[in-house]
């Protein structure tokens, strides 16, 4: 666990980049979102960031509650995009197609982003925890990229399908009470909705490696 002392720091000057990545134009490759980048993820209909912290859920499966913040600033709001579980590593700025398997793994506590057969604590879907230990995890942390194009891009709304159940990462605009009041519930939900579509916002990104190699052979290329 790295102190919120040195994390918050860290965070700052990250945003101070954030302004550049903002102006990359939707028909550059360095448009795309790559593994081993660190984002934040907004949900485009409540408008709040997934995160997560070292509360955990007082029902169900008792794991690290996942949750949504306004705050655009809060550092427990940074996910690292990595290889789906029983695969090594994805290529460092290997840029990510539409259909692949990936992890989320919460850069403040070093748990995945997972989810399993039981009820969320507020709508009764399917529960969304934080989980693992030492980096650690199994497949309930997989999560499969479903978008319209052939690689994730920063500027389109995406969705992440449960591998292990099928559900859809999910935020339902319904909203805690203490010890984290305000923030939104995060689920798994049998279908794809509007609150089921999410959009790379602050982070680091990687730069994309081989361009020449992954990239489809379209005209605008």
């Amino acid at each position: 666990m790295i102190p919120s002392s040195v994390m918050a720091p860290v965070f700052s000057a990250i945003a101070g980049v954030l302004t550049f990545c903002a102006t990359m134009g939707a028909g550059s490759y360095l448009n795309q979102v790559t593994c081993g980048s660190v984002v934040k993820l907004k949900n485009n209909i409540y408008d709040g960031r997934l995160h997560s912290h070292e509360v955990r859920y007082g029902s169900g499966s008792g794991q690290q509650s996942v949750t949504g913040m306004k705050s655009k600033t809060d550092h427990n709001s940074y996910w690292t995009i990595k290889a789906p579980y029983a695969k090594t590593q994805c290529d460092r700025g290997e840029p990510l197609k539409c259909g692949s398997l990936i992890r989320l793994q919460h850069m403040a506590t070093g748990k995945y982003l997972h989810s399993h057969h039981f009820s969320s604590p507020l709508s009764s879907n399917q529960e969304v925890s934080a989980f693992g230990e030492n980096g650690q995890g199994d497949t309930g942390d997989n999560w499969q990229l479903v978008c319209d194009d052939d690689f994730w891009a920063r500027d389109a709304a995406v969705r992440f399908r449960h591998v292990d159940t099928g559900y859809f990462l999910h935020m339902t605009g319904a909203t805690f009470g203490r010890p984290i009041a305000g923030q939104y519930e995060i689920c798994a939900h049998s279908a794809s909705s509007s609150g089921s579509y999410w959009q790379v916002m602050e982070g680091v990104y990687i730069k994309p490696s081989d361009v020449a190699g992954t990239l489809s052979r379209h005209d605008e290329f």
